[in-house]
C-alpha cells in the first residue's frame, strides 16, 4: 500500500440515566449560537448536548474528515481552550470515540481538528481491541451517547513491524500477538517484510479491519447499537506523510 495523495473530502432508561448523572455529571451548558453541525464552529466552548445530539452518525463521520482536511491543508479553526475547558468541566458530550495508535505522529484530537470535549480518544500500540478498550467503547456510546466508534491505524506501524517482526520484549509479546492474525490475513504481492513499506502498511489496513470484526464479535452492546443506526463503527487509516484519513469502505 502506497502513500495516498491529499485529497478533498466521505436495564433499562433509568438506570443509564443514574449511571450518567453519576458519571458525567449534569450541567446547562449555553449552546453556541447558532446551534451548528461542526465540531469546530466558535471560541464559545466544547461540544454541547444539543450539538452533539443533533448530528446523525453519518454527520459525525463527515465532520471528522472536514477536521482533517483542515488540518492537512493548515486551517485549522481557531480555539479558546480555555472557553472549552470551562464549558466542558460539569459535563462533557463527546460525538465519538476513537481507538488509536500510541504513536507519537498520530495525535487524534489534532489531525481531526477537534477540541476539548469533542472526542474520546482511546490509544494503545497497534490500536489493538482489548477488554478495557471495549469497556470504553461501550461507556462512551451506550453511557454517554457518542454516536460513532472509529478504529484509526496508520502507516510505518513500529508496533505492525514488532509483530511481523516477531518481537519478543516482556508485556509487549502479548500486545503484538492481537496483531499477529493481521499478518497471514493480509493478501501482499512482494516482500513480505518489515523493511517493506508497502506490506508494512497492507498489515496495519488489515489490523483495522480486524479490530472492527473484533468489536462487533466482543460486544453485543456496541453491535445493537449499531444493528439500530444509533453508531457507525467505522476504520480509516492515517497516512503520515500527506495528513490524509482515509476512512476504510
Amino acid at each position: 500500500m502506497k502513500e495516498r495523495p491529499d485529497k478533498s473530502v466521505d436495564k433499562a432508561a433509568l438506570d443509564r440515566r443514574s449511571f450518567l448523572s453519576v458519571a458525567l455529571g449534569t450541567c446547562a451548558i449555553t449552546p453556541l449560537a447558532p446551534l451548528s453541525l461542526q465540531l469546530a464552529t466558535s471560541l464559545a466552548g466544547s461540544l454541547t448536548k444539543e450539538q452533539r445530539d443533533s448530528l446523525t452518525p453519518s454527520q459525525v463521520i463527515d465532520e471528522l474528515q472536514k477536521g482533517n482536511q483542515r488540518f492537512r491543508t493548515g486551517k485549522m479553526a481557531p480555539r479558546d481552550y480555555l472557553a472549552e475547558k470551562r464549558s466542558s468541566a460539569a459535563g462533557q458530550y463527546p460525538a465519538a470515540v476513537v481507538l488509536g495508535c500510541v504513536d507519537s505522529r498520530v495525535p487524534a484530537e489534532i489531525i481531526f481538528d477537534t477540541g476539548i470535549g469533542d472526542t474520546f480518544i482511546g490509544r494503545v500500540a497497534g490500536n489493538v481491541v482489548n477488554d478495557d478498550m471495549l469497556g470504553s467503547m461501550e461507556f462512551a456510546c451506550a453511557a454517554s451517547g457518542a454516536k460513532v466508534v472509529l478504529v484509526l491505524g496508520h502507516t510505518a506501524c513500529g508496533a505492525v513491524k514488532g509483530a511481523i517482526d516477531d518481537v519478543v520484549l516482556g508485556n509487549l509479546t502479548g500486545l503484538l500477538a492481537r496483531i499477529k492474525p493481521a499478518i497471514p490475513a493480509t493478501k501482499f504481492e512482494g516482500e513480505k517484510s518489515s523493511k517493506n513499506a508497502a506490506y508494512v502498511d497492507a498489515v496495519a489496513h488489515t489490523n483495522v479491519v480486524l479490530a472492527l470484526a473484533e468489536i462487533r464479535r466482543r460486544s453485543p452492546v456496541l453491535e445493537e447499537l449499531e444493528k439500530k443506526g444509533t453508531i457507525k463503527i467505522a476504520g480509516a487509516m492515517y497516512y503520515l506523510t500527506t495528513g490524509v484519513v482515509e476512512f476504510l469502505g
